[in-house]
């Protein structure tokens, strides 16, 4: 299953939509890696055990399940995370880009990568539309908390400095 989605973050014509800055949405989005607990109420935790420039290494457990997967950091532009085949998971990617087509509007495009190939693709699509609505899902409300954070100050730079 190969997916992708926009999600709007800045829209100079829709006033509804607090304005966000590149730089808060990149905290916002590194500190949903660096912390999902924050993000995944089904998550039980997280551990980064390895950590280099530009990329780290961690473990989340959800109840018995223990997922290892590799976050790489490209600063103001991307995140991607990697997850190597591990036990019955396939290797699978997500890539989150931030995006600005135009002067005062910005997006976020999640695409995902399950690594399966188009055979499996056809024998798993009515479940394959299921975990695309749940990843949109839940990729709204990383939008939606990174929005409450970066309202509440907890995105600028002298809050986490």
């Amino acid at each position: 299953m190969k997916f992708e989605h926009l999600i709007e973050i800045n829209d100079p014509l829709n006033p509804l939509i607090d304005t966000l800055t590149r730089e808060q949405l990149w905290r916002g989005l590194v500190l949903c890696a660096e912390m999902p607990k924050l993000f995944v109420p089904h998550l039980d935790d997280c551990t980064i055990d390895e950590r280099e420039s530009g990329s780290f290494r961690r473990s989340r457990r959800f109840g018995e399940l223990v997922v290892i997967d590799r976050v790489l950091l490209t600063p103001l532009q991307e995140v991607r995370y990697e997850v190597p085949e591990q036990g019955e998971i396939a290797a699978s990617s997500l890539t989150v880009t931030i995006e600005t087509p135009a002067e005062h509007t910005m997006f976020v495009r999640f695409k995902y990568d399950d690594g399966h190939d188009a055979e499996t693709d056809k024998a798993n699509a009515m479940y394959d539309e299921y975990k695309k609505s749940a990843y949109q899902e839940a990729d709204i409300d990383t939008i939606r908390i990174v929005r409450e954070m970066a309202g509440a100050g907890r995105l600028d730079a002298s809050y986490l400095n």
